[in-house]
């Protein structure tokens, strides 16, 4: 029996996604995910808000870039990669651990918004003067939307 973790995260970004570069010059976006279901409560007639999840997300090389420069905070996202565990030893000594989702494929969802996408051309990280991907959304949503998982204020 095989084991695949692939994992599927819609949500809004909790901030702008933080594009930095490795010791190696390697590109890697990292920016959090918050999702939260609605449910509707029969008793009191109205939609009732759930336990926000936070996922943090690490998204590497072009690919990672392109979703930095398109995406921005309080936007509707979906990524799909795998979970990854992080042990490590907090400054107390103590031993912790982290969950973070390795994106394999991200995008602005599309579900109550807009986009427009620039194919890049060529390998953006062999030239810094390649043309940069762009996305951009516009976001109309009905507050009645019956489920919508968007009503974070950041």
């Amino acid at each position: 029996m095989a084991l695949d973790n692939n994992v599927t995260v819609i949500g809004q970004l909790t901030a702008d996604p933080e594009l930095r570069h490795t010791k190696k010059n390697i590109p890697v976006a990292s920016f959090t995910i918050a999702h939260n279901d609605r449910i509707f409560d029969k008793e009191s007639e109205e939609w009732v808000d759930g336990e926000p999840t936070f996922v943090r997300c690490s998204y590497w090389r072009e690919a990672g870039e392109n979703f930095a420069e398109s995406n921005e905070k309080g936007g509707r996202v979906f990524v799909v990669g795998k979970l990854k565990q992080n042990n490590f030893t907090d400054k107390d000594g103590n031993g912790r651990s982290s969950i973070e989702l390795i994106v394999d494929e991200g995008g602005p969802s599309n579900k109550f918004a807009t986009t427009t996408a620039t194919r890049r051309k060529g390998n953006g990280n062999r030239a810094a003067s390649k043309p940069k991907a762009k996305a951009t959304a516009s976001v109309t949503a009905d507050s009645g939307d019956g489920g919508s998982d968007d009503d974070f204020d950041f």
